[in-house]
């Protein structure tokens, strides 16, 4: 009996063993599952955390502006060459001859019938000093002739001279006299042509050029010796565009810039071309300036016609950009979206720029940086102040 309930007890210890083995390790096997489970829920909470973070950290935040409308110059900008206004060229207006001095310079200003070059006369001075004698001469033979119409005068009354002799001396005394005249009129001339000799303004203005030197010989067939400026007046020749060309008016406001100056001079519309170069599809508008030491005839300038206002949008200048296409700018659609907007600029003031198409003024406008984005790229737009 002993025997049987030490059996028994062993086997009941036994499996009392198995049983707490059996517990412990379905103990360890769930601590382990629960242990996966954490470490599979935590990892891939802060992975999916973290990507949501890096894709909301990689929307850069964009500054735009909406520009709306507001009224603006109508400016046109165009360039062309500097002219004199009224180009007086001036060459021999006598019989020329060998200059002897050249009074003036380019540069310098001179009066109505000044005169720009000397020739020298001493032949026609000569030719002049004979016809003056010759004048004397002819004068003394019509008193010579007058006096003896006079005696005859006294003698005809007691019939010492007949009638006819009276008339001869009457002829006699009317030929002499005419011989004055004549004289007096041959004189006349040739100091009028000497008078010619020397090169004058035709009126006053600036010295534009000077093609003669003392010692050359001058005639009527030596061309322009000088170029004037009559009065100063400048004028800019502006090539413009067909379109361009019919909003300006005579009359109408500029601006001209000369190339390679600072200077910004008044200036006025007095004439437009009435044609359009059919090549080019251009015309020319005539603009009046005022004398200016920035002014040289030949020169190239830039002009700025303001040809009234205009309702438009006004952005800052570094919101449009250029390309070989054209003028653009970036826009923020509905879906944050870059977007690219063909434009035609405008006016360019110190306050922005106008675009004259390509917005209506409630477009979202990439104000700054708009060079470091594409397309199609993804933004957080932040308003700021309009342009206006």
């Amino acid at each position: 009996m002993d025997s049987l309930a030490g059996t028994q007890s062993y086997y009941q210890e036994a499996d009392d063993g198995r049983r707490k083995r059996t517990f412990l390790i379905v103990a360890l096997v769930l601590i382990a599952l629960a242990l996966a489970a954490t470490y599979y829920a935590f990892t891939h909470g802060k992975g999916a955390a973290d990507a949501e973070g890096q894709g909301a950290a990689t929307i850069p935040n964009v500054t735009v502006v909406i520009p709306g409308r507001v009224s603006v110059e109508a400016a046109i900008s165009a360039n062309g060459t500097i002219a004199a206004r009224r180009e007086m060229p001036v060459g021999v207006a006598g019989e020329g001859g060998q200059v002897v001095r050249v009074l003036v310079e380019p540069g310098q200003w001179v009066g109505a019938g000044q005169t720009l070059a000397v020739i020298d006369r001493s032949v026609q001075a000569q030719q002049a000093a004979s016809l003056a004698a010759s004048i004397r001469v002819a004068q003394a033979d019509a008193n010579l002739a007058q006096a003896e119409l006079e005696r005859a005068q006294a003698l005809v009354g007691r019939g010492f001279i007949s009638k006819a002799d009276m008339d001869r001396k009457r002829a006699t005394r009317d030929a002499a006299n005419a011989r004055v005249r004549v004289a007096q009129a041959q004189y006349g001339e040739a100091t009028a042509r000497n008078d010619r000799l020397n090169i004058v303004a035709p009126a006053a203005g600036l010295v534009l050029t000077r093609q003669v030197e003392p010692g050359q010989i001058v005639g009527a067939g030596s061309g322009v010796l000088f170029r004037m400026a009559r009065g100063g007046e400048m004028e800019m020749l502006a090539q413009m565009a067909e379109a361009d060309l019919a909003r300006v008016k005579v009359g109408t406001r500029a601006t001209v810039t000369p190339v390679g100056t600072d200077a910004r001079i008044a200036g006025q519309v007095w004439q437009k071309s009435p044609v359009i170069n059919m090549d080019t599809r251009q015309g020319t508008v005539r603009i009046a300036v005022p004398y200016s030491e920035a002014l040289r005839p030949g020169g190239f300038a830039d002009a700025r016609l303001v040809a009234g206002t205009a309702e438009a949008p006004l952005l800052p200048e570094s919101a449009v950009q250029s390309s070989p296409e054209g003028n653009f700018v970036l826009i923020v659609d509905a879906n944050n979206t870059i977007k690219r907007q063909p434009v035609k600029v405008g006016t360019v003031t110190d306050s922005g720029v106008s675009i004259a198409s390509g917005l209506t003024g409630t477009e979202k406008v990439v104000a700054l940086a708009g060079a470091f984005l594409n397309p199609g790229d993804k933004v957080k737009p932040v308003v700021q102040k309009s342009a206006q």
